[in-house]
């Protein structure tokens, strides 16, 4: 079996984020996606990000019933900060018969020489890129181990939605159902 890693704060989740995962699904050769809710990212300021529990309950609720998606709170336990590096081996090493894969935009990939032990990630780790606004490392993406998919562009953002939010303004097509209405209930992103 072959899982991708979709990690991401998911801050919050929404549409573009379910498009490239049931994507993934469906047009490569990936068997599971797994988002996994990280909670804090070396390379982002931890302040503006609702506490995991939340952000993890509303990845769960926007999957549903789905069979092969599902949100992982792996990170959590893990110490702080998250590198993907470490979640990988902690992975593979608690499931030794899956086969783990990254899920990346392109932008995330032009970055991947700052992560740390990127040259591990790339030695034993398959990365499929979705496509992002802006340049991608034309270097990188002869590597065997980078899979460029055709993923539709998506230009949503959580960034985006929590200003919309803020603003006052009705954001409920952007994000699933059971996530927005869970979102409604506890007045996230409204100050």
């Amino acid at each position: 079996m072959k899982i991708g890693l979709f990690f991401g704060s998911f801050n919050p989740v929404h549409h573009g984020h379910m498009i490239l995962a049931n994507f993934m699904l469906e047009f490569t050769d990936l068997d599971k996606i797994w988002f996994v809710v990280s909670p804090h990212n070396p390379l982002k300021e931890k302040s503006s990000l609702l506490a995991d529990h939340h952000r993890l309950e509303m990845v769960t609720r926007a999957i549903g019933d789905h069979l092969n998606l599902k949100a992982s709170d792996i990170e959590f336990r893990l110490p702080q900060p998250s590198f993907t590096i470490n979640t990988l081996a902690h992975l593979s090493e608690k499931y030794p018969d899956i086969r783990f894969a990254l899920i990346m935009g392109a932008d995330n990939l032009q970055s991947l020489h700052k992560w740390k032990n990127y040259e591990q990630i790339l030695e034993h780790y398959d990365i499929y890129v979705y496509p992002r606004p802006g340049l991608i490392n034309d270097e990188l993406l002869k590597h065997p181990h980078i899979h460029l998919t055709d993923a539709p562009l998506i230009n949503i953002s959580s960034t985006f939605i929590r200003q919309g939010i803020k603003a006052g303004k009705d954001m409920r097509y952007f994000i699933p159902t059971e996530a927005f209405q869970y979102l409604e209930e506890m007045h996230f992103y409204k100050k």
